[in-house]
């Protein structure tokens, strides 16, 4: 069972005393996989995979049974500055259709026998505009990391999580600009589809809001409370929770990926756990996996957001198991292996 969080110190305690991957475990479907029946190597990634999942897991042989998949939802005092080409109102909506099963989530998370939770977080009270104080104060951030810290199932044995909030890759930008260095030009995407006009003013505030708050910031949280939102912090405790669990966990899009670096830059090896599901088609998503070191699985132009990336890589981990899980050994099959 997972401790209650009382503060955002406990919360990094907690991140930095999180337990790691079993080593005879990892060693021991090593072992196993030199052993099937397939010339060493020829499935390429899927064999770094099942080994990745095994290790976390436990189980020389493990199964893939019991995937959950949380798409979190918060709104952005940011998103009055005209950086998306959608109104608020639209998250709100969202969440609706997740609610009755109508989004992409709702068929990917069904196509993959994962279990779907939506979590609405505060959607009628917007974090506050960063440029013009915190996003959240440390009461607020605390209640939003709990929130995805109790979503978490035990009997989880993979998650995916997801998001949706208008205006939330202008958050995810500047997280990224403040955590990373660079221009805002080169972390700022056109997110919703907006044109180039837009494209210019969302670079701007992305700038301006890290300018005001780059002398305050001192590790992931730190920027996680001053530029991020509620959905984008549940998605991080989300994904700390899964950690303590031992519970494997495909990363999204950019916006999952930045809530991701956010507890890379305060806990090294805090992504340990992870691999990336998919390279999305906002531009510098490529270039924060390679930050927090994640090589994608997929690269299919997608951009939803949602978790969909993500949930749909669930397929390729299910392969990778299938193989590694089910396959006989050069022994069982009764086959020279040279």
């Amino acid at each position: 069972m997972l401790p209650k969080l009382l503060t955002v110190d406990e919360f990094k305690a907690q991140l930095a005393t999180a337990p790691d991957i079993d080593q005879d475990a990892e060693v021991n479907a090593a072992v196993l996989n030199g052993q099937l029946t397939k010339p060493p190597g020829s499935l390429g990634r899927l064999e770094d995979l099942a080994i990745w999942y095994a290790g976390w897991r436990g189980e020389v042989r493990p199964q893939l049974r019991n995937p959950q998949v949380i798409v979190c939802a918060g709104n952005h005092g940011v998103a009055a500055r005209g950086v998306s080409a959608f109104p608020p109102e639209v998250t709100k909506q969202m969440v609706a259709n997740f609610q009755q099963g109508g989004a992409a989530i709702n068929q990917l998370a069904r196509f993959a026998g994962a279990q779907l939770d939506v979590l609405a977080l505060d959607l009628d009270v917007p974090t506050v505009d960063f440029t013009e104080a915190p996003a959240m104060d440390e009461q607020k951030l605390l209640e939003a990391l709990t929130s995805g810290w109790q979503a978490v199932r035990p009997d989880s044995d993979l998650l995916v999580v997801g998001e949706m909030g208008i205006g939330n890759t202008t958050s995810a930008a500047a997280l990224c600009l403040a955590l990373f260095g660079g221009t805002a030009d080169e972390w700022t995407g056109r997110g919703t589809g907006i044109d180039n006009e837009a494209l210019v003013q969302k670079a701007q505030v992305v700038e301006a809001g890290v300018l005001r708050h780059r002398s305050q910031i001192r590790d992931g949280l730190d920027a996680l409370a001053r530029l991020g939102g509620r959905e984008i912090a549940a998605m991080a405790g989300a994904i700390a929770a899964a950690r303590m669990l031992r519970i494997p966990v495909i990363l999204d899009g950019y916006i999952c990926c930045a809530a991701a670096a956010c507890l890379a830059e305060t806990v090294e090896g805090a992504l340990d756990h992870t691999v990336a599901g998919h390279v999305s088609a906002e531009g510098a998503h490529q270039t924060l996996l390679s930050k927090i070191g994640k090589v994608p699985l997929l690269n299919l132009d997608m951009r939803l957001g949602e978790g969909s990336g993500g949930t749909l890589a669930i397929q390729i981990l299910r392969g990778a198991l299938a193989c590694h899980s089910e396959m006989a050994t050069f022994e069982e099959a009764g086959v020279s292996d040279g």
